[in-house]
C-alpha cells in the first residue's frame, strides 16, 4: 500500500514535471550587469571550477540580477558533494538534515558573509523514496541514515539524493528561481522558461502545483512572499490549489513556519504581503500571530489598533529598502501589543498590581501566539523588555529615570513609546519629555525633572500606561539623528545631544524587523 502511495505521488509528479530543455542565454540577451555580482560568490564558483567541478550562481540571485537588482545574498549550486565542497575552503561547514548544504564563510563578526553552496539534487522517484508515519521530531530514529523520505501526506522530510543539473532545475519550485548563472562565461542556463516568465513578471510553478505544494507546503507561503516582493502575478494554475492546500501547513514544524512568517514580513513589502495573504484566502488561520492583529476579514483593525501596526510595518519596509538594521523583536512586539494591552487591562481590573498584571498578560500571549518554537527565548526576552518599559516611562522621578535611559534596549522601548504616542494611545508630551531628557545636557535634564515634579504636584496620579482616545490624525514618529530606532541587538544608550522635533508631517517612525537572506 505504501508503494502504491509513493508511486501515485512521485510517479505522477515525475511524469508531469518535464525535465525541460537546456537553453544557454548569452550576455547580449540576458543583460546581467557584472558589477552587481558579489566577488566572494564569484570566488566560490571559480574555486569549484578550478577543482574540476561545475558551479553556478543559482536561484533568487539570478532572478534579481535579471531584474537589474543587486541581490542581498548569493547561493551557489555545484555537482560537488558537500564533503568535496568543504574540503576546498578554509572556513566551510556542512549544515542541515532535510537538505545538506555547505556554508562557506568569509570575514568575521558582524561583517562576515556566508555563501550557501548546495549540491545538484535528483528529481524524486518512486524507487528512491521511503515513507514514515510521523514528522521530523517524532520519526528521528526512522530518518537516521536515510537520504530521501516522505511523510504520510507526501511532504518531503529528507532530500539528499544527488543528480544532474537538469534534474536539480526540475525539482526547484518556480521557473524564475530555477536558472543558473556562470559568472566566468556570463552565461545563463535556463531549463523551464524562467527568463521569459521574469520578463512577463509571472510566478509559475515547475510541474504540477498541487503535487509540489504537497511535497513542501511552505511553497504556499513562498508563492505569497515572492508575489508581494517581486510584484509578480501568480500564474492561474499555480494559484488555483493554494487555498485548498493551506491545510497542509499544519504538518510543518512550528519553528519553520514561524521563520517563514518573519521572512514574509521583512522583505520590504510587509503590507503587500498581508494583502497577498488576504487575496489568496490565507490571512487568518495560518499564522497565530497574524490572527492577533487582523480582523475577521483578514485586514488590519480600524482606528488606533490597526494604525499602530501599519506605522510599524511602513517603517520596517522603509528601513529594509534603505539597507538599515532592524529587529524582529520590535516588529513582533508591535504585532502583539494590543492583545497584551487587552489582557493587561482585564487583569488589572481584577485587582492585580500593574507590573505583575503586565507580566501575566505577556506570558499568556506568548503561550497563545508563539508557543514552543526554536529561538523563542531570545525573542521573548527582547519583546518582554520593550513591553515592560512602557509603565516605567510613566514614572519621571528618582534614579529610575537615569537607569532606564542607560538600558541597552532603551532605544527600542522609546521608539515603541513614540509609536504609541503617534496613534494617540499615550500623551505625545510624554514621548517628547523622554526624547529631550535622553539627549539633554545635565542642566537640561535637571530642569526637565523639576518640571515633571511640579506637574505631578498639580494633578492627581493617573493609571500607568492606559490607552488614550486616538488622535484625529496621528503623525509619524521623529527620526533620531544617527540612531537606528527599534534595532535591539547592540543598541547603545542615547547620546547627550539636543534633537529638535520636526513638524508633525515630517516625523517618522523608528523600529522594525531584522532582514534575512533573500531567496
Amino acid at each position: 500500500m505504501i508503494k502504491k502511495f509513493i508511486d501515485k505521488l512521485f510517479g505522477k509528479a515525475a511524469g508531469a514535471t518535464s525535465l525541460g530543455k537546456r537553453v544557454e542565454v548569452q550576455a547580449a540577451e540576458h543583460g546581467i550587469d557584472p558589477t552587481l555580482l558579489d566577488e566572494r560568490a564569484v570566488r566560490v564558483v571559480q574555486t569549484l571550477t578550478d577543482a574540476g567541478f561545475e558551479a553556478y550562481i543559482v536561484g533568487g540571485a539570478v532572478r534579481d540580477l535579471l531584474l537589474g537588482w543587486r541581490p542581498k545574498d548569493f547561493d551557489v549550486a555545484t555537482n560537488a558533494t558537500p564533503e568535496q565542497v568543504k574540503s576546498l575552503f578554509r572556513r566551510a561547514f556542512i549544515i542541515g538534515r532535510r537538505f545538506r548544504i555547505v556554508h562557506v564563510v568569509y570575514g568575521r563578526g558582524r561583517e562576515h558573509e556566508v555563501i550557501e553552496v548546495s549540491t545538484f539534487r535528483a528529481l524524486p522517484t518512486a524507487e528512491g523514496a521511503e515513507q514514515v508515519s510521523g514528522n521530523e521530531k517524532t520519526s528521528k530514529a526512522e530518518l537516521a541514515g536515510k537520504s530521501h523520505v516522505v511523510d504520510a501526506e507526501g511532504r518531503v522530510l529528507r532530500d539528499n539524493v544527488w543528480g544532474p543539473q537538469i534534474e536539480d532545475a526540475a525539482r526547484r519550485d518556480f521557473t524564475v528561481n530555477a536558472m543558473y548563472y556562470d559568472p566566468q562565461r556570463q552565461l545563463v542556463v535556463d531549463y523551464h522558461g524562467g527568463l521569459a516568465d521574469a520578463k512577463k513578471r509571472v510566478l509559475r510553478m515547475i510541474g504540477d502545483p498541487e503535487t509540489r505544494y504537497r511535497e513542501d507546503p511552505v511553497r504556499i507561503v513562498r508563492a505569497v512572499r515572492f508575489a508581494a516582493k517581486l510584484g509578480f502575478e501568480l500564474e492561474p494554475k499555480t494559484r488555483a490549489p493554494v487555498k485548498a492546500s493551506a491545510a497542509l501547513l499544519a504538518n510543518v514544524p512550528a519553528s519553520r513556519l514561524f521563520d517563514e512568517m518573519i521572512k514574509l514580513l521583512q522583505t520590504g513589502h510587509s503590507l503587500a504581503s498581508l494583502e497577498q495573504l488576504r487575496k489568496q484566502g490565507l490571512a487568518r488561520g495560518v499564522f497565530p500571530i497574524l490572527d492577533a492583529m487582523l480582523d475577521s476579514k483578514g485586514e488590519l483593525y480600524e482606528g488606533a489598533r490597526g494604525q499602530f501596526v501599519r506605522l510599524a510595518f511602513e517603517d520596517t519596509d522603509r528601513r529594509v529598502k534603505e539597507g538599515r538594521g532592524v529587529s524582529p523583536s520590535f516588529m513582533l512586539a508591535c504585532m502583539l501589543w494590543h492583545e497584551v494591552l487587552d489582557r493587561w487591562t482585564k487583569i488589572r481590573e481584577s485587582g492585580e498590581p500593574t507590573i505583575p498584571a503586565l507580566q501575566q498578560a505577556i506570558d499568556a500571549v506568548f503561550d497563545a501566539r508563539i508557543g514552543d518554537i526554536s529561538g523563542r527565548g531570545k525573542l521573548a526576552a527582547d519583546m518582554r523588555e520593550i513591553w515592560m518599559m512602557q509603565p516605567r516611562f510613566e514614572r519621571r522621578s528618582g534614579s529610575s529615570v537615569f537607569s532606564l535611559i542607560e538600558q541597552p534596549r532603551y532605544r527600542a522601548g522609546f521608539d515603541f513609546l513614540r509609536l504609541r504616542a503617534d496613534v494617540g494611545e499615550v500623551d505625545g508630551a510624554l514621548a517628547d519629555w523622554w526624547e529631550d531628557f535622553a539627549l539633554g545636557t545635565d542642566d537640561e535634564r535637571e530642569a526637565l525633572l523639576e518640571d515633571a515634579r511640579e506637574k505631578d504636584k498639580r494633578r492627581a496620579p493617573k493609571a500607568h500606561a492606559q490607552p488614550r482616545k486616538p488622535a484625529a490624525a496621528a503623525a509619524p514618529r521623529a527620526e533620531a539623528e544617527g540612531e537606528e530606532g527599534g534595532e535591539l541587538d547592540g543598541a547603545a544608550p542615547a547620546k547627550k545631544r539636543r534633537r529638535r522635533r520636526k513638524p508633525g508631517g515630517a516625523r517618522k517612525a523608528e523600529g522594525g524587523a531584522t532582514s534575512t537572506p533573500q531567496e
